[in-house]
Formats: structure tokens, C-alpha cells, sequence
């Protein structure tokens, strides 16, 4: 059947959903940002151990990194817009609790709520793990030519909401006080629900096959979408992205850039202010800079995955990160580290889009599931890798323990040159060398 039979039958356009899914990512990534700057407060309230704190601040980071993968998978069967979705109620769940925490209980009657902030920071942080669903939604309605772009765009601007936040909270918290602007965040969160799930279609592949059809790969694209076809079965998928060494190597490469990218957000408040003296607000100025270069660079990174070799991007950005985080680690200069905070911000963000570049290369029919186990595991660097570098800082001691504290992760980057190699070997024997 010619591809005029079947328009009318497939509603929106890739650029549309590339712009809602990016919208609903961005709404559901702010999770961490908004429950971060209240830990300090319930830790000094309920005196809490640090421990108790740390297990607290991760809490959204922890739940939005494993529950990518699942629901990342089960965009192989139902599509992107459902499991998306439901993320983003339960985050929306969790902030109206929040809500009413700070309402009836902050800050006079506060004792006996940790394990129920606990549960908040968890269901606050199911709006982070609507990344790997986004990365499926998008590589089902983009053909693989353009897939760098656009998940450049996506992973970009739906990135730059912990840098935002980071900027905007404290002033929002100042002038109008914490449950006003909380509850602000919240009508934003609703409003972004909303839209996502109004507007929101999934991609032509799973439309049709909603209506009975079965279309060619070129059909697809000839009606908008992207020529791979999903297994259909969430299980299957993992299972099937699982069985490729790619994703593996693929796994290890995000958990150092998008991994090494929260932790760094984490780490970097306290290394400016214990090791240059930096107020809070200065910190977080700083802190915000790093994370939104690192978001907003990813865009263009994207863009050029589509143009140049590949070949040498890959170990191009680990160098750069490499040697920025060993400045990092030996430079008493604030000038100097903050450059290189920046060089290693670069490196993250260009490595995080070509990641998700190479996924549908190398898993093409399994997109759902590797986007699950890459976003999931690899987010998961920015739960490890902090308390690694805390240990090396209460070794080395003194502030100078703040800088050395950044040489773990340089040894994890080392150890990224060689897997480079595998990963070219492997892709030269399947025919998929790291060329383009």
C-alpha cells in the first residue's frame, strides 16, 4: 500500500514530539533540584546523621536511576506516552505530599518524618527516570541520520532543569518564602503533566499497530516516524539489549559522563566552598554554571554526531574530561579550576550525546531496553561516585582533600580508553565501525 493510504492515520510530527518529550523531561528532571536544598534543613530539624542526610539527598537520584529501566523497557510494548506519563503523576504525587509536609508539619513538628521524606524523595525522583523513556520515545520517531540531533536537543535543553533550579530556588524561596515557591514549582510540574499528556502521540510505528497495520521500515519513515520496529515485549527487549557487549560498554561510558555529571553536581558545592572559601551562594552560582554548560553543550554535541567521525569523538571527550579532572584534582588556582570544571563539563556533555547516538546503531531492534539499562546504570555514578571521592578527601585531608578527592573519578576515565578500543574492534567485526 502506498504511504497516502496511511497519513491521515498518524497524528503529530517528530519535531512536535521531540519538543513534548523534551518539555516533560525538563518538568520531571527538576525533582532532584527541588528536594535537594531541603535536606540540610530536615538534617539540622531532625538530626540526623550524615549518613541519614546522604541517604536522604540520593533518594530521588537512587529511584529515578533503577526505575529507568524498567520503564524505559515497557516503551517496547506500550510506547513512550504511557510509562512517561505515569512518572510524571507519581512525581506529581510526591511533591503535593511535600506540599502538605511543609504545610502542617515545618519546621516545629518534624520529628518521626524521615521515613516518610524517604518516600517522598523517592516518588519526587520517578520524574528523573522519564529520561530513558524520552531517549526510546524520541529514536522511535527520528530515522538513525537524524537521531543525533535530535537526542542532542532532548538529552540538552531537558537537562538544563537542575541548573535552572540550582539558580532560581534560592531566589524564589527568599522573596516569597519555601512553601510559596514550592508550591509554584508544583503548579509548573502540573501544568508540564498536562500538556505532556494532551498533546503527547507515540510514534507512527505503534499507532498503526494500534489500528492493525504493518508497515515496511521505509513506509514508517516515509510517514514521519523512525525504521526501527520495537520487539513489542518489555522483558524481551532488556533481554535482548542485555545480550549485545555494546550496550555494556555503552553502560560504562554513561556511567562517567551523565554518572560523572551528577556527581560532580553533588561534590562541587562543597569543594568550592571548602576549598576557596566560596559562600553558599557562590557555590551554587559555580555549581549551576558547570551543570548548565554541561546540558546545553550536549546540543551542538548532538548536531556534530550527526556530521563528524565518531571515531575520535569518544576518546577526544574522555581525554578532555580526563585532564580537566586532574587540574582539577592538583590546581590551587580558583581561576584554574574553574576552567577546568568547564573543560570537564564539556567532555561530559559532548560524551552524553554521542552515547545515546551509538544506542540505536548498535541495538536497533531493542531501543527500549538499552535506553533502560544505559540510563538506569549509568545514572547510578552519580549515587557511587560521591561518597569514593568523600573517602579520598577524609584521607588526603585539609582543604587540599577537596581537590585530591576528584582522582577517583580521573582513574575511572583512564580505564574508559581501553574499552574505546574494544567497543571499535567489536563494531569492525559486526560492520558498524566507529566511522561515522
Amino acid at each position: 500500500m502506498e504511504n497516502l493510504e496511511f497519513r491521515d492515520q498518524v497524528k503529530s510530527t517528530r519535531n512536535q514530539a521531540l519538543l513534548l518529550a523534551t518539555l516533560g523531561f525538563f518538568g520531571g528532571f527538576a525533582g532532584v533540584s527541588i528536594f535537594g536544598p531541603l535536606v540540610p534543613k530536615f538534617k539540622g530539624l531532625l538530626d540526623l546523621t550524615p549518613f541519614a542526610a546522604g541517604m536522604l539527598a540520593a533518594m530521588p537520584a537512587l529511584t529515578g536511576s533503577l526505575l529507568r529501566i524498567p520503564f524505559a523497557a515497557a516503551v517496547e510494548r506500550f510506547g513512550g506516552k504511557r510509562p512517561f506519563l505515569i512518572l510524571l503523576l507519581i512525581s506529581n504525587i510526591g511533591v503535593v505530599g511535600l506540599l502538605v509536609l511543609l504545610k502542617t508539619s515545618y519546621p516545629g513538628s518534624m520529628d518521626g518524618t524521615y521515613p516518610l521524606l524517604l518516600v517522598l524523595g523517592a516518588l519526587i525522583g520517578c520524574g528523573i527516570a522519564t529520561f530513558s523513556v524520552g531517549i526510546a520515545q524520541v529514536s522511535y520517531w527520528f530515522p538513525k541520520k537524524d537521531q543525533g540531533g535530535a537526542l542532542g536537543i532532548y538529552g540538552g535543553l531537558g537537562n538544563t532543569s537542575p541548573g535552572l533550579s540550582t539558580l532560581l530556588l534560592p531566589i524564589a524561596v527568599g522573596s516569597i518564602g519555601i512553601f510559596t515557591a514550592y508550591s509554584a514549582w508544583f503548579v509548573v510540574l502540573a501544568a508540564v503533566t498536562i500538556v505532556y499528556g494532551v498533546f503527547i502521540k507515540d510514534a507512527p510505528w505503534f499507532q498503526l499497530r494500534q489500528q492493525g497495520h504493518t508497515l515496511t521500515a521505509d513506509q514508517i519513515v516515509g510517514l514521519g516516524g523512525g525504521e526501527l520496529a520495537p520487539t513489542g515485549r518489555a522483558w524481551a527487549g532488556l533481554k535482548r539489549a542485555s545480550s549485545i557487549p555494546a550496550t555494556w560498554m555503552l553502560v560504562f561510558f554513561y556511567f562517567l559522563s551523565f554518572g560523572g555529571f551528577l556527581a560532580f553536581t553533588s561534590w562541587l558545592p562543597t569543594f568550592w566552598t571548602s576549598m576557596y572559601g566560596s559562600t553558599l551562594r557562590e557555590a551554587g552560582i559555580l555549581t549551576a554554571a558547570f551543570s548548565l554548560f554541561t546540558a546545553l553543550i550536549r546540543v551542538p554535541g548532538g548536531l556534530l554526531s550527526d556530521r563528524i567521525s565518531i571515531r575520535y569523538a569518544l576518546p577526544g571527550n574522555f581525554l578532555l574530561m580526563f585532564v580537566g579532572t586532574l587540574v582539577l584534582s592538583f590546581s590551587g588556582t580558583f581561576a584554574i579550576s574553574l576552567v577546568a570544571t568547564l573543560a570537564v563539563a564539556a567532555g561530559m556533555g559532548l560524551q552524553n550525546a554521542i552515547v545515546f547516538k551509538l544506542l540505536p546503531r548498535y541495538v536497533p531492534d531493542a531501543v527500549g531496553g538499552a535506553s533502560g539499562w544505559i540510563g538506569g546504570l549509568g545514572a547510578l555514578g552519580g549515587f557511587v561516585i560521591p561518597p569514593v571521592m568523600g573517602l579520598v578527601t577524609g584521607m588526603v585531608g585539609g582543604s587540599n582533600g577537596y581537590a585530591r578527592g576528584f582522582l577517583p573519578f580521573a582513574v575511572l576515565v583512564v580505564l574508559a580508553f581501553p574499552v574505546v578500543s574494544i567497543l571499535n574492534r567489536w563494531s569492525a567485526r559486526q560492520g558498524q565501525a566507529l566511522a561515522v
